[in-house]
């Protein structure tokens, strides 16, 4: 009986000294190795340590770890050069991107108050059907995974912001109200950049308008227009190389290189080339692919 007692504390000794550091002030963590950088651990090499080590994460999930990046999974970070500075605070915590705006957009418009240096009288919109409201300040958080994946079964976008834009203001989807889809009457209140006001502020529901004043948003062409809340970026209707794409899912997305991905293919969503209403195309009126997180 006194070798099995001396057997028990030998093994429980050995666990303890598995666990715990060498002075005795933190646990230590089986970590996995992630070679190929996609934020998922190799469950065939690990390391016990009490704190995270360069190259290794605290889950046992990757079946190929081969030190290649998989396509469409590291969101391109040259992209976030894109966005507005003066609106929108791009920060990186480990696998996890934010983006927070103050929801004032760089570009001139109607809906300015008129001692703004950015206002200018209406271009495109029918003043009689401007919405009531003048930009100002609002407050916008998203937060990401750097590494965005296909969710099971698509989501169904709601009312109010599904992305932030390039230039601060937020993305909305293709309903005005509950269950009130955009009208061709209501569209023509919008500014040439495809955006008006609301009870939540200043937003966008449609592509900008080839007039002279638009040098900040996309109208036929490749630019980013922003980021939605599944972590997924969202580009003008043409592809990087100037033609339009004609591989694109039911949501506007595909694999492929874009304009920040550094050769690399990533799946990214686009403008779906095809009229909404009237001569009005839509940002984005479809499903989205991932998982969406809340803006907050």
């Amino acid at each position: 009986m006194k070798y099995l007692s001396f057997s028990l504390l030998l093994i429980v000794g050995v666990a303890l000294s598995l666990t715990s550091c060498k002075d005795g002030n933190c646990t230590e963590t089986l970590w996995y190795q992630d070679a190929d950088n996609d934020g998922l651990g190799n469950p065939d090499v690990s390391q016990l340590a009490c704190e995270q080590p360069s190259g290794f994460v605290n889950n046992d999930t990757d079946d190929d770890d081969s030190g290649e990046i998989e396509p469409g999974i590291l969101t391109p970070v040259a992209a976030f050069d894109e966005f507005n500075p003066d609106a929108v605070t791009i920060s990186f915590d480990g696998d996890q991107i934010t983006i927070e705006s103050n929801g004032i957009p760089n570009h001139t418009s109607p809906y300015y108050q008129e001692s703004s240096s950015y206002y200018i009288d209406p271009v495109v919109a029918v003043s009689a059907q401007m919405s009531p409201g003048k930009i100002g300040s609002r407050s916008y958080s998203l937060t990401v995974s750097n590494a965005p994946k296909h969710a099971a079964n698509s989501s169904v976008t709601g009312l109010g912001a599904i992305g932030i834009s390039v230039t601060g203001a937020p993305i909305f989807n293709d309903e005005e109200g509950p269950n009130i889809s955009l009208s061709e009457n209501v569209a023509s209140g919008f500014d040439y950049a495809g955006g008006h006001m609301g009870p939540t502020g200043y937003h966008y529901h449609l592509e900008s308008a080839d007039v002279e004043e638009n040098t900040s948003l996309s109208f036929d062409d490749e630019k980013l227009v922003g980021i939605l809340q599944d972590g997924f970026l969202l580009y003008g209707r043409r592809d990087y190389d100037g033609s339009y794409p004609t591989d694109l899912d039911e949501s506007g997305g595909h694999f492929g290189i874009t304009p920040h991905s550094n050769g690399a293919e990533v799946y990214h969503y686009h403008i779906i080339n095809e009229f909404y209403i009237g001569s009005y195309i839509l940002l984005f009126g479809v499903d989205l692919q991932g998982t969406p997180n809340a803006i907050m």
